[in-house]
């Protein structure tokens, strides 16, 4: 699967090559967004990929977006396949899947699916339960020696942006700024990501070709 920590900073370069500007701020409105543009003019439309604090933003405020707490463990341990089930005896919200990922990034054991869990710090007793589930469906992953042997890397918990409606990718009139939305994409936003970028790319040309017009 997708090594993350590579994946990302190669997406932020691909930017970087094609004249984009990075930079950080606080906001307090989608709106304000379309004042920070590098050329100093107002820009003619912001895109908004903010995945759960879409909940939050001013002129967004989407509340049908919560986080589905997703809790893993990252191993040394290789695995000869990716495995996944459909459940676990563990509850609705517990899931059991074997990722491993390119480059080197260890091995994923996973995990959770929790609607409207805000904890960010992993949980001990969950943590054991991914190790358990992952061993007896992988026993290879250790040599059949049990979690014991599992040599440990790192603990994780990531906040999915789940939103009960779907994804959303349109173009709104936010306080005189267009804004096109690409928000909500849940537990698949590495596979669904260049699907709905072609979207949004979409809907930012209608926006921008509107606007030549006038």
């Amino acid at each position: 699967c997708i090594n993350t920590a590579l994946y990302l900073p190669y997406l932020a370069s691909q930017c970087l090559r094609n004249g984009c500007t990075i930079s950080r701020s606080i906001l307090a409105h989608i709106g304000d967004a379309s004042l920070l543009h590098s050329s100093g003019k107002k820009a003619d439309v912001v895109v908004n990929c903010t995945g759960l604090q879409a909940s939050k933003l001013g002129g967004v405020m989407d509340k049908s977006v919560i986080p589905a707490r997703g809790q893993i463990v990252v191993v040394r341990n290789e695995a000869p396949h990716m495995l996944t089930i459909s459940g676990t005896d563990d509850g609705d919200e517990e899931v059991c899947y074997i990722m491993q990922r390119a480059a080197g990034g260890g091995t994923i054991l996973g995990g959770t699916y929790q609607k409207g869990n805000w904890e960010s710090q992993p949980d001990p007793s969950t943590a054991l339960r991914i190790m358990k589930r992952a061993v007896e469906l992988c026993p290879e992953l250790t040599g059949g020696k049990g979690v014991e042997a599992l040599s440990v890397v790192r603990h994780g918990v990531g906040l999915r942006p789940y939103r009960e409606e779907g994804v959303r990718v349109e173009k709104e009139m936010v306080g005189g700024v267009w804004v096109v939305h690409n928000y909500g994409h849940g537990g698949y936003g590495y596979q669904a990501s260049y699907g709905t970028a072609e979207g949004a790319v979409e809907l930012v040309d209608e926006v921008v070709g509107v606007k030549a017009k006038l």
